[in-house]
């Protein structure tokens, strides 16, 4: 489960305590069907990876099937194969289609799925854009912001329970007393080879917490910079993670490509009163962090100022618990659950009412 998966489980779970049942279709290697009891996960036999997206020839008749008996069709981009079951199914219902990301990376095969992107984004109804940040930088979604509505991730605290006694103490010791944390994917566009070069020199413990393809290259580049400073402890589980979100004295998030859209990390450092550090990449990393009010904006892929900017933060404790305040403070008014389930409901009420009338 990632980052979307949660979020989507969330929109559900909020959607069912405000009297909206969802469905859940996505492709796996596993076709069994989860019951969360708020709501129903489906899945349809994968057949086929192009380019990290899944296809399923069985996902046609499955989504057919479930669509029929909605009101409203939601999906999430990007997704190619979601654009061609919608035009392969004729399914005539309401649809609402969250916006997370521009296609970045694959700019080759970008070419020759353009056009049918463009035909998928004009046939829906509604784009949700998760920050006016990505909307006002998305050359994709300015395009249609008249049909765009901006509804910020939120998370549901509930569903953070207190770190235990246990559990701190054992970080305590393995850490020290004082740390930065990094939490995420290790993957290329997370910036975490600025974050290794950013600490040459320097004091700051720094916690690294995830696994991914970038993995291996980041453990050599800490070996060769003779890092002493920075420990990677690989994936953990939620209870290890919220302790570690609870003693760290900031939290860094060096993504600096757009591919990070969002970041779920630092939206839950946020949650847990920290001070953040992120860089400026037009997306929503600066819609969560306001640069000198909840933490410290930098520019993308400048080593020497993550290390300013960790400098400042490390020894200024009055201004870093200062901006954690803040950081706790804007999580609490824009980006919690219910306020993302109350938009979302919103937004199917409206279209619903308006298919029936």
């Amino acid at each position: 489960m990632g980052g979307v998966e949660e979020l989507i489980g969330q929109i559900c779970s909020g959607a069912a305590k405000r009297g909206v049942s969802s469905d859940v279709l996505t492709v796996s290697d596993d076709t069994s069907t989860v019951d969360f009891g708020d709501h129903k996960h489906y899945r349809a036999k994968l057949d086929v990876m192009v380019a990290s997206s899944a296809f399923s020839v069985a996902a046609l008749r499955r989504f057919a099937q479930l669509a029929r008996n909605a009101d409203v069709i939601h999906y999430h981009f990007p997704w190619p194969f979601a654009d061609v079951v919608h035009f392969a199914t004729r399914v005539r219902k309401p649809t609402i289609v969250t916006y997370h990301s521009d296609i970045v990376r694959q700019k080759f095969l970008l070419q020759f799925y353009r056009p049918l992107r463009d035909r998928f984004l004009s046939s829906v109804d509604r784009i949700v854009a998760t920050s006016p940040n990505y909307l006002a930088t998305s050359d994709v979604l300015q395009r249609y912001k008249d049909k765009v509505e901006i509804i910020p991730i939120g998370l549901d605290e509930r569903a953070y329970p207190a770190a235990s006694t246990e559990k701190l103490k054992y970080w305590r010791e393995r850490i020290g007393p004082k740390f930065f944390l990094f939490v995420g994917n290790l993957r290329y566009y997370k910036g975490l080879h600025i974050l290794l070069d950013a600490l040459r020199g320097t004091e700051f413990k720094t916690v690294i917490v995830g696994a991914g393809p970038a993995e291996g290259a980041l453990r050599a580049q800490a070996a060769s910079l003779k890092l002493k400073n920075v420990e990677f402890v690989g994936p953990v589980d939620d209870e290890d993670k919220i302790a570690l979100l609870t003693l760290c004295h900031a939290l860094t998030f060096p993504s600096h490509l757009r591919s990070e859209a969002f970041g779920i990390s630092l939206l839950e450092g946020a949650m847990f009163g920290k001070a953040l550090v992120s860089a400026e990449i037009g997306t929503g990393t600066s819609y969560v962090n306001i640069a000198g009010v909840t933490g410290l904006v930098i520019p993308p892929n400048d080593a020497q100022a993550l290390r300013e900017a960790m400098t400042q933060l490390w020894t200024d404790e009055a201004r870093t618990a200062n901006m954690g305040a803040a950081a706790r403070q804007r999580f609490e008014h824009f980006f919690t659950a219910d306020r993302m389930a109350e938009s979302y409901v919103a937004l199917y009420m409206q279209l619903a009412g308006k298919r029936a009338r």
